[in-house]
């Protein structure tokens, strides 16, 4: 695990921040959290830290002097986060040797993502395989699976929404990542899912139709033709035609 600090003035930030994001899934652990620049530039001198995550404006010592202070001493990323939209503090932030500059309140996928890209910088630097328990599977594969899994065994009431809450991420976001790191969308995944389990349903002719309809989260049977047909191209009495013997055989 590369280790990452927290800095911030307003307790509340700090909390949120330590209890909201997915740390160890994506290849952090939190050494610690201060409440300025000072307090986390003794902890610095003492201990190894990958990566500091620290707000600007801060009493006693802000973010950007702790940068300058840390420049001539140990390489350290840092990422600054700040309330103010402000093209000085972005430059000065940047020349001080930040790697990113983020707005508050800090959006949840931008700093997923951005934790992401550093790791895998981390591990190039260090040479770093996967670790063996991971499996060799990065955050969003890990991701992915989760919620492949989640549509495997619940097709019949699952939703966008409690898959989102499942895996800790806002629907639209899940939905950005399961485009972009996926072959196939939430959607398209889960009626594949049902469509699939239908099918063999079909086969087995102690199944009604419209018990079938229901079993893969269609209310309405009409609905669930409607939607078989457009998946394989032949109604399901067709498929079932196809695919099972006749009685007597």
């Amino acid at each position: 695990m590369y280790q990452v600090i927290i800095i911030d003035d307003e307790a509340k930030i700090r909390s949120g921040l330590l209890n909201l994001f997915p740390w160890n899934q994506l290849g952090f652990e939190v050494a610690g959290c201060f409440a300025n620049g000072k307090e986390a530039y003794e902890f610095i001198l003492g201990n190894h830290v990958d990566l500091i995550l620290s707000d600007i404006r801060m009493p006693i010592m802000d973010g950007l002097e702790l940068s300058e202070k840390l420049s001539s001493k140990r390489k350290v990323r840092i990422i600054f986060f700040s309330g103010y939209q402000d093209f000085d503090y972005v430059r000065r932030a940047l020349r001080s040797g930040a790697i990113d500059y983020l707005l508050k309140p800090v959006k949840y996928e931008d700093l997923v993502d951005c934790l992401t890209k550093i790791r895998e910088n981390l591990n190039i630097e260090n040479h770093r395989s996967p670790a063996p328990e991971e499996e060799n599977l990065s955050y969003y594969e890990k991701l992915i699976s989760m919620v492949k899994n989640y549509l495997d065994t619940n097709y019949q009431n699952a939703t966008l929404e409690q898959a989102a809450r499942l895996v800790e991420l806002s629907p639209n976001y899940l939905s950005k990542v399961m485009k972009e790191h996926s072959n196939i969308s939430f959607s398209n995944y889960l009626l594949k899912t049902r469509m699939d389990n239908a099918a063999r349903m079909l086969k087995d002719i102690g199944y009604k139709q419209y018990e079938i309809a229901y079993r893969v989260g269609y209310d309405n049977p009409k609905n669930f033709s409607r939607a078989f047909h457009q998946y394989f191209h032949m109604t399901p009495s067709q498929y079932r035609q196809n695919h099972c013997p006749p009685h007597g055989e």
